[in-house]
C-alpha cells in the first residue's frame, strides 16, 4: 500500500479485448486478498459482473462486486462512481484492493482524475492503469485503420477530416496506461505481434510498459502492486476529448462528450436448439450488421449449467460457467453493440429465428 491508502487498479480496454476474462483469472490468483470489485458495462445487462460473480473466488465474494450500468462511468463519475466508492469505503470490513473494470467505450481519463476528490484521494489511491488490447482485433485494422486507408476515405468523401471516433477512443485508453497488456498473443505469430507493438507504441506519447498475454493470463504480481498513484499524473494523459475541450474554452466555444455515436441493446429469446447452428449464424449477423460487440448468456434444452456467449468481431468463444439458479428464468439474453443507427429489429429479428434452428 501507498501508506495507509487503498490501492485501486483501473483495467480499461476496448470492447471484447479480455478485460472480464483477466480479473477472473485474477481473482482466482491474489493470494487470499481482499478484493472489491466495481464493473461498468455499457448497457443494461450486466453480463460482465455476472460473469465474475460466478467465479467463486473466496477473497472476493458477491457482496464484493459492484455493478454500475447506468452508462458509462467516464459519463457518470459523480452520479455513479464517487458515491460507489464513498459507500465502499465506509464498510466495516475494507478491502485490501480495488480492481475497477471500466466499460470498453470509456474514457479513464476522467474516471482517474475522480481519486482527486477530497473524501477519496485521502484513502485510496490509483495503484495503476492497465489497458487490455485485442491483439489479433489490432492486426485485422479493427481500431487501428492505416493511413493509407484513411486517405483513401479523406479523397472519398470531403467532409471527413479527422479520424473515426473508435480511433481516437483506442488511442485514449492507451494514453492512460501504466501498463499495457497485448492480449491475444496466441492467435498471431511471432511478426505479426512485433506490428501490433509497433502500432501501439506509435499511438502513445508517454511510455508505459508493454507485456503480451494469452487468454488473459498475466500474474497478479505483475497486475498489483505497480505502485504508480496515477491520480497526480493524469493531467498530463489527456484525452481527445479533453484536447478538444481546452481548445474549444480557448475559443469560447462549448464541448460536449457523450457516446452518441454507438448505442447497445438487449435481444432476449427462449432456448437455443443448436448451439453450433447458433454461433454460426451469430457470425454471419455480426458481419452483415458491423457489430462491435456481442455478449451474453443462453440456455441450451437439457444442459443445466448456463452457457456464456462472447462475440468480439466474427470470433465468437462459448463456454459453460455455472449451474442455472433455481429462482433464474432459464432463457437466452444477448447484449448487442455497434455503431449509431444499428438495425436492432433486424438484428433481433435474425437472431430469434437462429436460436430456433436445428
Amino acid at each position: 500500500m501507498q501508506g495507509q491508502k487503498i490501492p485501486a487498479t483501473v483495467i480499461t480496454g476496448f470492447l471484447g479485448a479480455g478485460k472480464t476474462t483477466m480479473i477472473r483469472n485474477l481473482l482466482t490468483g491474489a493470494d487470499g486478498r481482499k478484493i472489491a470489485l466495481i464493473v461498468n458495462e455499457f448497457g443494461d445487462l450486466g453480463v460482465d459482473g455476472d460473469v465474475l460473480k460466478g467465479c467463486g473466488a473466496e477473497n472476493c465474494t458477491e457482496d464484493d462486486i459492484v455493478e454500475l450500468t447506468n452508462g458509462c462511468i467516464c459519463c457518470t463519475v459523480a452520479d455513479d462512481f464517487i458515491p460507489t466508492m464513498e459507500k465502499l469505503l465506509e464498510r466495516d470490513t475494507l478491502p485490501d484492493h480495488i480492481v475497477i473494470e471500466t466499460s470498453g467505450l470509456a474514457l479513464p481519463q476522467p474516471l482517474v482524475a475522480a481519486f482527486n476528490w477530497p473524501n477519496i484521494k485521502t484513502r485510496v489511491t490509483v495503484d495503476g492503469v492497465i489497458t487490455v488490447v485485442d491483439s489479433a482485433a489490432v492486426s485485422a485494422g479493427r481500431f487501428a485503420d492505416s493511413h493509407d486507408r484513411v486517405d483513401q476515405q479523406r479523397q472519398a468523401d470531403e467532409s471527413l477530416d479527422h479520424e473515426s471516433p473508435l480511433e481516437e477512443l483506442f488511442e485514449d485508453q492507451l494514453t492512460a496506461a501504466d501498463l499495457i497488456i497485448l492480449n491475444k498473443a496466441d492467435l498471431l505469430d511471432d511478426a505479426g505481434l512485433e506490428a501490433v507493438r509497433a502500432e501501439v507504441s506509435g499511438r502513445v506519447s508517454t511510455n508505459p510498459s508493454i507485456i503480451t498475454a494469452r487468454e488473459g493470463q498475466v500474474s497478479p504480481k505483475v497486475l498489483l502492486g505497480l505502485g504508480m498513484e496515477t491520480e497526480n499524473h493524469i493531467g498530463d494523459r489527456k484525452s481527445h476529448h479533453e484536447l478538444e475541450h481546452d481548445a474549444a474554452h480557448d475559443a469560447g466555444e462549448e464541448h460536449h462528450h457523450d457516446h452518441d455515436e454507438f448505442e447497445s441493446f438487449v435481444v432476449q429469446t427462449d432456448s437455443i436448439n443448436n448451439q453450433d447452428i447458433f454461433t454460426a449464424a451469430l457470425r454471419r449477423i455480426i458481419g452483415e450488421h458491423d457489430i462491435l460487440r456481442l455478449k451474453g448468456f443462453a440456455h441450451l434444452p437439457g444442459k443445466p449449467m448456463r452457457l456464456v456467449i462472447q462475440a468480439v468481431g466474427e470470433r465468437i468463444d462459448c463456454y459453460f460457467d455455472r449451474l442455472w439458479k433455481d429462482d433464474e428464468r432459464r432463457e437466452t439474453r444477448l447484449v448487442v453493440i455497434g455503431l449509431h443507427d444499428i438495425d436492432q429489429a433486424d438484428i433481433g429479428q435474425a437472431v430469434r429465428l437462429a436460436a430456433t434452428q436445428v
